[in-house]
């Protein structure tokens, strides 16, 4: 890498982070920037871990691909790292969704990278967040967007991705290895950690429980899936089992902000709370975002 490039990255990630959402700034800080990790987890598969969201890849002797970025120094560090398995160009990137710990590190992949791969709302929410925050320098947007679904064979493997519905956000996808049938579904699942519900791009937590009710129907009992985050100590990867114990805690977040809402309290009040009632393997910061997310869903007109 030159120095002009190393030199550029680096600016790059400082601008990002700089930037940041108050959302972002606590995923971020919640992983430390030494505790880097890649691993395989089923077949040519694997994950790195860092700094952000997870990211997968896909090695292959005629393919690479590459789901989510981090954040531009993560990226970089992730690079090398494919580097010493390949020195292939890689042949698509997926966005599972616009959020910055996914989707800032796309910039460290502009001179390497075939196709850039995300959601026609992913796209568009991207570019709305970076007018907003001053970033358009920064970012690197998806030159091929979808609606409904999109598959590409990379190597030996088909890797397909699936819209089902607004949920984290209204442009959220599933990407799925088919041979090796490991589904990335990025912060869909935040594995017994309380979630962020991006009302600001489309979220809603009661389709939300319909989403992952139809991805465990889609997927069979044999699918690895992938998760954008986890709580400290826990797996990044599960079986549909946990897509059913997040359903259950969606469904009890919002049983119990209609129940208060009912008894007329106000967001304050039922905020007062450290576990949502019936859901304690949900922990860690951010029940309170959780629960402002569905009082608003439940009171606020469209």
């Amino acid at each position: 890498m030159t120095n002009s490039r190393r030199k550029f990255v680096k600016t790059a990630g400082i601008l990002t982070g700089a930037a940041l959402l108050p959302w972002q700034k606590l995923l971020a800080s919640s992983m430390s920037l030494d505790a880097s990790e890649m691993y395989l987890v089923r077949d040519k598969v694997g994950v790195y871990t860092n700094r952000g969201g997870t990211i997968a890849w896909l090695v292959d002797k005629e393919g690479l691909a590459v789901v989510d970025t981090q954040f531009p120094e993560q990226s970089e560090d992730l690079i090398q790292k494919l580097r010493e398995k390949t020195d292939r160009r890689v042949d698509v990137l997926f966005n599972t969704h616009h959020h910055g710990d996914h989707s800032s590190g796309n910039i460290a992949f502009k001179d390497i990278v075939d196709k850039v791969v995300a959601h026609e709302n992913s796209k568009a929410n991207q570019k709305r967040v970076a007018i907003e925050r001053e970033r358009e320098a920064t970012q690197l947007y998806p030159d091929t967007t979808f609606t409904d679904k999109w598959s590409q064979k990379v190597g030996s493997e088909t890797i397909t991705t699936t819209y089902f519905g607004p949920a984290h956000t209204n442009g959220y996808t599933v990407i799925h290895f088919e041979n090796a049938n490991v589904a990335h579904m990025g912060d869909l699942l935040f594995n017994r950690r309380f979630p962020f519900i991006d009302r600001s791009s489309g979220a809603n937590i009661e389709n939300w429980i319909k989403v992952l009710r139809k991805i465990r129907k889609h997927y069979d009992k044999d699918t690895l899936f992938i998760f954008g985050h986890a709580r400290e100590s826990l797996k990044i990867t599960g079986t549909y089992k946990d897509l059913k114990a997040k359903e259950k805690f969606l469904k009890k977040l919002l049983k119990y902000t209609k129940k208060q809402i009912k008894k007329g309290q106000s967001l304050e009040a039922m905020s007062k709370i450290e576990i949502i009632p019936g859901a304690p393997e949900w922990q860690g910061r951010g029940i309170e975002r959780c629960l402002k997310a569905a009082y608003e869903e439940l009171t606020v007109k469209s």
